[in-house]
């Protein structure tokens, strides 16, 4: 689907008032992160194919205050010295806290760089192996295909304009020792298909992480260009080649995931074409694929009208998107809320960075986990629409946990896997 200056035109009076939502919703009203100090020597990360993206200390937190968050950004970017960006990550929720600072020191490489030397396990003997292992679903996975066929059902109601929901579901680890941050993200850095990443978060106790290794781009700008590459549509990767060119194939095929696909990307045209005096993306989605998964992608490229909107503004603008929320974007973020039965935290939220010109570069939370000392929590959803069938979006959520459960060489029973993984 090309989007010519008259589609263009034609989509920006529904996108408008999208644009409004997403620019109160800018402002986080609920405040911003308390200043904290990361366990000594654990960086932010990014970690791709593109850039390795390494930061150090806390300079400053974003202050609670009026303005957007944008404009509080800039503000704070403008005191001092030390590194022009922040980096952090935004959490699902508009109305929750994003933690976003501004780091003491920064390092940058071109490609995907040995995470050992540029990213050290703190000085402690971490580990992801344990002999003793604790898995506690959260919902458990019959109460996840509940929750499905309820989303359904108020599909099938038609109140709201209910097009899609995404619903997740967590599972909470517990190993018999302290889970090394820095050894995980290396582990899941072995798939150069993803961005790999580490966050670390405020806590009042053990050291807290958000770690994973998503496939999925939000936005990047760098000057007036901007990109997205939106992912929806799955199907689990098979061990034996032709069993997996078939599933390729079959996600490939399916009217159901390109319909799911259809709405991620209408959305964000619709969001960016406002601001964008170029806007295109090809008429059918590809495949892209991960170590564990295939999924329906589109390859999204603008031009923007000016460059004050910066890829924090995008990113904000953007988030959540119909990949991790649902369409219409409230409705289904009512019904998550409703459906779910726990707090998201920043899982589906966004991870990255901007620098003072506005250039920067946000990926979809997902992949992921949240750790603190010995506690794990990993987080796995799916894209429900008309059609969906509860059994299989359940297995869905398996398969996206592969990676994470594969990098810490168990199953979703807590079994050892046979095969030394991380």
């Amino acid at each position: 689907m090309t989007a010519s200056h008259g589609a263009m035109r034609r989509r920006a009076g529904a996108a408008m008032a999208v644009a409004d939502e997403a620019a109160r919703a800018a402002g986080f009203a609920a405040g911003a992160s308390p200043s904290f100090a990361p366990a000594a020597d654990m960086a932010f990360v990014l970690a791709g194919a593109d850039e390795t993206l390494v930061a150090r200390g806390v300079l400053g937190c974003i202050a609670e205050g009026p303005g957007s968050l944008g404009e509080r950004v800039r503000l704070l970017l403008a005191e001092g010295e030390g590194p022009d960006l922040v980096v952090g990550a935004l959490p699902f929720r508009a109305d929750a806290p994003p933690h976003l600072y501004r780091p003491a020191a920064l390092s940058r490489r071109p490609g995907l760089v040995d995470l050992a030397a540029a990213s050290p396990s703190p000085g402690r003997a971490g580990t992801l192996r344990s002999p003793r292992w604790q898995v506690a679903p959260e919902p458990t996975l019959a109460a996840y295909e509940a929750a499905v066929a309820g989303a359904l059902a108020r599909m099938a109601q038609g109140g709201e304009g209910l097009r899609k929901i995404v619903l997740s579901r967590s599972l909470k680890i517990t190993a018999d020792r302290p889970l090394d941050a820095t050894a995980l993200l290396r582990a899941l850095a072995r798939d150069e298909s993803v961005v790999a990443f580490c966050v670390p978060l405020p806590s009042p106790g053990a050291p807290r992480a958000l770690v994973g290794a998503t496939p999925e781009r939000l936005v990047s700008k760098r000057g007036m260009a901007v990109t997205s590459h939106p992912l929806a549509g799955s199907s689990r990767r098979a061990r034996d080649a032709g069993a997996d060119r078939a599933a390729a194939q079959a996600l490939l095929g399916s009217e159901k995931d390109r319909r799911e696909h259809r709405e991620v990307v209408e959305a964000i045209l619709d969001q960016l074409a406002p601001h964008c005096a170029e806007l295109a993306a090809p008429s059918e989605p590809e495949l892209t694929s991960t170590a564990s998964m295939w999924h329906l992608g589109t390859p999204i490229a603008g031009r923007l009208r000016d460059d004050s909107l910066s890829a924090l503004d995008l990113a904000l603008l953007l988030h959540p998107t119909p990949a991790v929320c649902g369409t219409p974007r409230l409705p289904a973020a009512r019904a998550i809320a409703e459906l779910e039965g726990y707090e998201r935290g920043f899982y589906a939220g966004a991870v990255g960075w901007c620098d003072a010109s506005g250039d920067g570069d946000w990926h979809v939370a997902i992949r992921c986990a949240e750790l603190a000392g010995r506690e794990a929590r990993l987080y796995a959803g799916a894209g429900i629409v008309a059609g969906s069938d509860p059994a299989a979006e359940g297995e869905e959520t398996s398969a996206k946990f592969a990676a994470l459960l594969t990098a810490l060489g168990i199953d979703e029973q807590g079994r050892a896997l046979e095969e030394e993984t991380a």
